[in-house]
């Protein structure tokens, strides 16, 4: 058995919209680490309460929960009070990255190429919103993951019906500019400097919707890995996903998504600092491409967990 990371808890399952990966995510990191040798047990955030997880003996954690009070910031810094030490990115990393409006900011603000965007406090005027950003366009909630919420808008008539379903979810709701092409993800490992992309993965997804059940669920799903890219124009999409990653300070691992337009321009969508790690997920994919093995995957992430925050002396 591997001790050199004591007793590691995966922290799964959780009370956000995302539950249901989630639960597949942390048993399949479990599983591997396992394998692994490493002394690794299920916690399901959802199910048990912070007491419990102080309670738990753990030496670190595995985060492998996904969307609100598990990707947000709100877990990692619960875990930071705590002392102890998880994957992924720290509390405000990962609340800046799960605000959708204000990773987008922070992109603009660093030249990094991010679609044209509203963020919508109240129900909007549809002739406005769409003379603003064009339709097609997209309407989703910024602080959820997986497609959830989200309405591709092709006329005027349908704009307010999608404000109302990402509504659903949000407080705030987020209308974008919609890229027409091709769309791609990148896994990123690593924090800082040090911060690199695996492989290029494409997405085609039938009729272009990749949404929930496609994304988790489906085997109609093509994935191309690597995906068939001028050397070039791949490693400009790479460094392009490394920069928007270190912009938003995020550690340990992520996933950037991108789409890539007619003229071969790549546009930031968002990045997860949490990313799904199912039979169908992504960064696992883009690891095999390099090399990686899934076992070996969960070891390198869990190799990386940390507290973030200094904490102060005698604490």
């Amino acid at each position: 058995m591997n001790h050199s990371f004591g007793r590691v808890g995966v922290l799964y399952g959780g009370i956000s919209a995302e539950r249901e990966v989630s639960l597949l995510s942390g048993a399949g990191v479990c599983e591997a680490l396992r394998a692994e040798g490493v002394d690794a047990h299920l916690f399901d955030t959802g199910k048990q309460d912070l007491t419990a997880l102080a309670a738990a003996g753990f030496d670190r954690v595995f985060i492998a929960l996904h969307g609100c009070y598990g990707e947000d910031g709100t877990m990692q810094g619960a875990l930071e009070l705590l002392g102890l030490p998880y994957t992924g990115s720290g509390p405000t990393a990962s609340g800046v990255a799960m605000d959708k409006v204000m990773t987008k900011r922070l992109w603009l603000h660093h030249g990094l190429p991010t679609p044209g965007f509203e963020a919508l406090m109240a129900a909007p005027d549809p002739e406005a919103l769409a003379a603003s950003l064009g339709l097609p366009l997209i309407v989703k909630p910024p602080h959820e993951g997986s497609t959830v919420g989200v309405t591709r808008v092709d006329e005027i008539g349908m704009v307010l019906p999608a404000y109302e379903q990402a509504r659903r979810f949000d407080d705030v709701v987020l209308a974008e500019r919609y890229i027409q092409g091709r769309e791609l993800t990148v896994p990123i490992l690593g924090s800082g400097a040090g911060a690199h992309a695996l492989p290029i993965i494409e997405i085609i997804a039938p009729g272009g919707n990749y949404d929930y059940e496609h994304k988790y669920f489906s085997d109609e799903t093509r994935y191309i890995c690597p995906a068939e890219l001028d050397e070039a124009l791949a490693r400009r999409i790479q460094r392009i996903s490394e920069e928007a990653y270190r912009v938003l300070g995020c550690e340990g691992w992520g996933r950037a998504d991108l789409m890539l337009d007619a003229r071969g321009e790549p546009w930031l969508l968002e990045v997860n600092t949490s990313p799904g790690m199912t039979g169908h997920s992504l960064v696992p994919m883009g690891a095999k491409a390099a090399g990686i093995s899934y076992g070996r995957l969960c070891v390198e992430i869990l190799a990386m967990a940390r507290c973030k925050l200094r904490r102060p002396a005698g604490t």
